[in-house]
């Protein structure tokens, strides 16, 4: 949050510096206070002056031949020299606009010292038009903010405030900023709020940044009014963020948000909204999406999450080789794999989900991948796949309820009427310590027995009757 906002100062100091050494002492505070005379709004260049600054005006309008700005420097420096040099012999409101213009060749070159240098003399002349004077410290306020100055910055912006006939929203944010990086949060969110405000009755869409700062004021001042009501209160501004600047970061800090506040379903299709616009470029934000679309039954859905993020290529940056690779944002992990694998069985895709889990059973290091793959095997009707799936998963070992296995696998036998093999498999899980599983497989050994005999029967009665007819 704070790389945000430090991202978004100097786009905001350096809007509005208009064509209009930083030891400063107790003198220029002072100076700053007092405001004895009452400047006017308008007042006349001599002649001399006008006429020199006429050619200044146009030698900083020059374009080249492509019609882009190519101002002619030289022209402007030697005439404004000249001014400089007979200063004494001008009156102050001629200095005030000398001064002006220095400012502005001095900021024009990043020489922010001497610009502010330049906009101070120019609010000490006495006869200083009030557009002057208040364009000056407005400037001077974004240059002292420029140089992290702040709080002298936010002087010379309230002073400003106070002398111009309408404060702008701009400004506000202005002060926000000052104030949120002198940490002073309450007061950095009471502007920004203002500027929010002043921006909506000016009749334009307040800036993506004040939102941001307005957020993260909020979240600095969590240990004041409780983590819950932080997140709380960061909430519609995530959301107007997500509505009116629609980028990945705020769809996932909104629903980083929702997630915290135990809100799962709105968290949810916040996902899936930047899943839908494209913005998901991380493994994580995909299984993030994935298992919360599975939490919320919708298991269909987690498996196309899954596939797509499977399909979607990054490039990466290899730490050892510094060699780019494409790779896909999803990777075929085991883990990955079985995650899709499970998405597709409750969305009731075996077919789609057996392949998968093929792939993910033979990346394992235990058996219970080979163990799952068997059971939907047997579900699919497929019981020589089933048996073979199964054993495959006992010769890998490290399975956790064993007993239940030799049990699916006794039942996978039955099937095959291979009862030997089924009883002895049973046998196995009858030894389990379990009361269920126990008289689960001694019941499957009474039912096999029985099975094994009706089957025998039925083969001795089919013989007769073949002998019988012959």
């Amino acid at each position: 949050m704070r790389k945000q906002i430090s991202f978004f100062l100097f786009s905001i100091l350096t809007i509005s510096f208009s064509f209009s050494s930083l030891h400063i002492g107790a003198q220029e505070d002072e100076a700053l206070k007092k405001q004895p005379v009452k400047y006017k709004k308008a007042r006349a260049l001599q002649a001399s002056t006008a006429k020199k600054m006429a050619k200044v005006y146009e030698a900083l309008e020059v374009v080249d031949d492509k019609g882009e700005p190519a101002p002619d420097m030289e022209t402007v420096t030697r005439i404004l020299t000249e001014l400089r040099n007979d200063k004494d012999e001008l009156k102050s409101y001629d200095r005030s606009v000398m001064w002006n213009a220095w400012a502005y060749v001095y900021f024009s070159s990043e020489k922010y010292t001497q610009a502010m240098d330049a906009y101070r003399k120019l609010i000490a002349e006495p006869e200083v038009t009030i557009p002057l004077r208040t364009g000056a410290l407005l400037s001077l306020g974004q240059l002292y903010m420029v140089q992290e100055d702040y709080e002298r910055g936010i002087q010379y912006v309230l002073q400003w405030q106070k002398e111009i006939e309408k404060v702008t929203a701009q400004s506000y944010a202005l002060l926000g900023q000052a104030y949120f990086s002198l940490e002073d949060y309450k007061k950095s969110l009471s502007s920004i709020e203002t500027a929010i405000k002043l921006a909506e009755e000016e009749g334009y869409k307040p800036r993506e940044n004040w939102y941001v700062i307005m957020a993260a004021n909020i979240s600095e001042m969590k240990s004041e009014i409780g983590e819950k009501e932080s997140l709380r209160r960061q909430l519609p501004i995530y959301e107007i963020l997500v509505n009116l600047y629609p980028k990945k970061l705020y769809f996932i800090q909104l629903g980083g948000v929702y997630g915290q506040l135990g809100r799962e379903r709105d968290y949810m299709i916040t996902l899936k909204a930047a899943h839908a616009k494209d913005f998901l470029d991380k493994e994580s934000e995909y299984k993030a999406l994935a298992q919360l679309l599975l939490l919320n039954k919708n298991p269909y859905w987690a498996a196309e999450v899954l596939i797509s993020g499977q399909k979607k290529m990054i490039t990466i940056v290899d730490e050892e080789t510094e060699e780019e690779k494409i790779v896909p944002v999803v990777k075929d992990t085991e883990k990955n794999l079985k995650l899709l694998a499970d998405s597709l069985r409750m969305a009731q895709e075996i077919d789609r989900a057996i392949p998968v889990l093929e792939k993910a059973a033979s990346m394992s290091k235990d058996g219970e991948s080979y163990v799952l793959l068997g059971n939907l095997y047997l579900s699919e009707d497929k019981v020589n796949e089933a048996v073979a799936s199964i054993k495959k998963g006992l010769e890998k070992g490290k399975i956790k309820n064993l007993s239940q296995v030799y049990l699916t696998l006794g039942q996978a036998y039955f099937e095959l009427q291979e009862f030997d093999e089924a009883k002895k498999n049973f046998r196995i899980a009858a030894r389990d310590k379990k009361k269920k599983i126990k008289t689960q497989a001694n019941n499957w050994i009474k039912y096999t027995e029985n099975e094994e005999i009706r089957v025998a029967n039925l083969a001795l009665r089919r013989d007769y009757i073949q002998q019988n007819s012959t």
